[in-house]
């Protein structure tokens, strides 16, 4: 998460839609960045909107403009299927025991899936009931996003390319790709309507 105080506005880190670079590139533009742990990196709108949100205007009297990104959701989920494959030496990461990707997305359609993998799902991290996140922009036209940034903070931005997980394949057949959209209803409704 990135706060540009003067601008009064946050960047709320989607996990595996661009987040690292975008901190990468803007963290010496911000007042505060909160990298770590990974539950401050990832703050989700009802967690900002109870905490951080509150104090924030409480200390300016103005509401902060919350932004992030989204990643079209099957493309999401497989991009955390590759990152879990990485091997970097971080023993605490969850290892996927040679699991193909078919049933890894089985798995995360199964009850309590998003929450087994420790994935969880775009839709519950940019929203919250009828609470979302001020401005989602697509992950897939992140042009959009660098413009409205460079707008707000007044500079150009180039966006580096880092984190990239390894190249796998990530085919479904048919039918359990019709399974896996079925079971990423409200993250697609929510991807379409942006």
């Amino acid at each position: 998460m990135l706060i540009f105080w003067d601008q009064r506005l946050v960047f709320l880190a989607t996990p595996k839609a661009g987040s690292s670079a975008i901190e990468m590139a803007l963290e010496s533009l911000a007042s505060v960045a909160l990298q770590r742990p990974a539950t401050l990196k990832h703050t989700d709108i009802g967690t900002y909107n109870r905490h951080l949100g509150p104090w924030l205007a409480a200390q300016t009297g103005e509401v902060f403009t919350t932004v992030a990104l989204m990643r079209e959701p099957v493309d999401w989920l497989r991009s955390w299927y590759r990152f879990k494959l990485r091997d970097d030496g971080d023993l605490s990461r969850d290892t996927l025991d040679g699991l193909g990707f078919a049933d890894f997305t089985a798995a995360y359609c199964a009850a309590k899936g998003p929450g087994k993998l420790g994935v969880g799902t775009q839709s519950d991290f940019l929203t919250n009931g009828p609470e979302r996140v001020d401005q989602i922009f697509r992950y897939e036209r992140i042009d959009d996003f660098v413009d409205f940034l460079e707008g707000r903070l007044d500079c150009v931005i180039e966006l580096p390319r880092i984190n990239v997980p390894p190249s796998v394949d990530v085919h479904l057949d048919p039918a359990a790709e019709q399974q896996l959209r079925a079971a990423m209803a409200n993250d697609l409704d929510l991807y379409q309507n942006l």
